[in-house]
């Protein structure tokens, strides 16, 4: 799981919890990444996708992670209609042509994260209905079509929880016990996916071990 929410008290934290106990069920093995604990500049800089611009250790610790994974799952927030900067940083400077994509003599890039699945898990204040008339579900779309499925990421759907901070404590722990049963039915994809077990380098993508957290997304 890659988490993308910078406060570790927040609700968004709280359902990657859950949804990675989904995970744990079945005895997977995770990864945790905090996107807002690595040292790195989310700035691409320069021409060619940053070819001049070296990679962090943290980045590049991160790449391997990823190729060793067979499952990514997102935990993040949606704040003017997309995802936190630090995140969409980690995308420009982690997913980099001739690693995450490459062109070759098609019209249309080659995705080279193959194999792989995700599941995305986005928090809002706002409500799902503003999401879908006002933003046009633009993070959702973001983060599916031309992130995840542009390099070659199975997504197992993006799954939105809305007006987060008018929710009670009965709401709240629907969505919390949704996000779990969520991690169970993706394990379970997984599994069947790799009727022989998932090896040591076939890792899921990132544990979050926070508390329940806050009202907030």
């Amino acid at each position: 799981m890659l988490r993308a929410h910078p406060n570790p008290e927040s609700f968004n934290h709280a359902l990657a919890r859950r949804y990675v106990q989904g995970l744990l069920r079945s005895c997977l093995s995770v990864d945790a990444v905090d996107i807002d604990a690595l040292a790195f500049d989310a700035r691409l800089k320069g021409p060619d996708f940053g070819a001049q611009q070296p990679l962090e250790p943290a980045l590049v610790e991160l790449q391997e992670q990823i190729a060793r994974a067979s499952h990514l799952v997102v935990a993040a927030p949606v704040w003017w209609g997309s995802v936190p900067a630090s995140f969409k940083g980690m995308i420009d400077r982690v997913f980099l042509p001739g690693w995450a994509y490459r062109y070759g003599e098609a019209s249309t890039p080659e995705a080279g994260l193959k194999g792989r699945s995700a599941r995305v898990l986005l928090t809002m204040d706002a409500p799902s209905w503003w999401d879908r008339f006002v933003y046009g579900r633009s993070a959702s779309r973001q983060l599916e079509r031309a992130w995840l499925r542009f390099v070659g990421i199975e997504s197992y759907g993006v799954t939105r929880f809305a007006g987060i901070k008018d929710t009670d404590a009965a709401r709240r722990t629907q969505m919390l016990d949704r996000a779990e049963s969520l991690g169970a039915s993706d394990a379970a994809k997984l599994l069947a996916r790799f009727p022989r077990g998932l090896a040591s380098s076939h890792r899921v993508g990132v544990e979050a071990t926070t508390p329940a957290g806050g009202v907030t997304g």
